[in-house]
């Protein structure tokens, strides 16, 4: 189910672009959006189960997932008139980003008394917790490096549909790669997210060709 909700921010997603930025997507956007659900509801219908509390959580963050691509998008936007470059790149993004998520951070950490754990805890004494932890971070450095340089290219829509889309190469990977057994229901949803990106391909083609 947490999959299927994870889609219906790819709408709210295309939809604040329309609304907001005035951008229409083609037809065949729409129904990519559609197959992509249809596909997360295949995927899921077999352990689906209601918590009150978990699909508040989840539906928050379908909404706080849209802002931030859009807003973020916004952001990239805005920068072309208020920097002197008319640009800001993807390291000042990163920095910015990070920055600003260093109170939230530390809120948390504080609240939830984080640190007097990371006193006590033996995992500092443990080389491989650090080579860990460094490239855990080295990795997340990388992993919002490359989704700005892709959002900064591309619009919201397409940023949140391939984020989504991605997972469907990685669920024919792990059925092959470790002989996981998969039902029809399972096949059905893998077989809609393909045509899915089929669907958006299309519709980049086609709109990269009248550009």
């Amino acid at each position: 189910m947490l999959t299927i909700l994870k889609n219906v921010a790819n709408v709210l997603t295309a939809s604040g672009e329309t609304y907001f930025f005035k951008k229409q997507h083609d037809r065949q956007v729409w129904i990519s959006l559609m197959l992509m659900i249809i596909s997360a509801i295949a995927g899921g219908i077999t352990d689906l189960s209601f918590h009150a509390v978990g699909y508040t959580w989840q539906i928050l963050n379908c909404f706080l997932t849209a802002s931030y691509s859009l807003t973020l998008r916004h952001v990239m936007d805005s920068a072309k008139q208020a920097t002197k470059s008319g640009n800001l790149n993807e390291l000042s993004m990163v920095l910015l980003n990070n920055v600003l998520s260093l109170p939230l951070g530390i809120i948390l950490v504080l609240g939830f008394n984080e640190v007097e754990y990371l006193l006590e805890t033996p995992l500092l004494r443990m080389p491989m917790f650090w080579l860990v932890i460094t490239a855990s971070g080295v990795l997340g450095l990388a992993i919002s490096f490359t989704s700005m340089w892709f959002l900064r290219q591309t619009s919201a829509t397409t940023y949140s549909l391939v984020g989504s889309l991605n997972k469907i190469p990685l669920s024919i990977a792990g059925i092959l790669l470790f002989k996981v057994r998969t039902s029809m229901e399972n096949s059905i949803s893998i077989l809609l997210g393909l045509l899915a990106g089929v669907f958006f391909a299309r519709a980049k083609l086609r709109n990269n060709s009248q550009s």
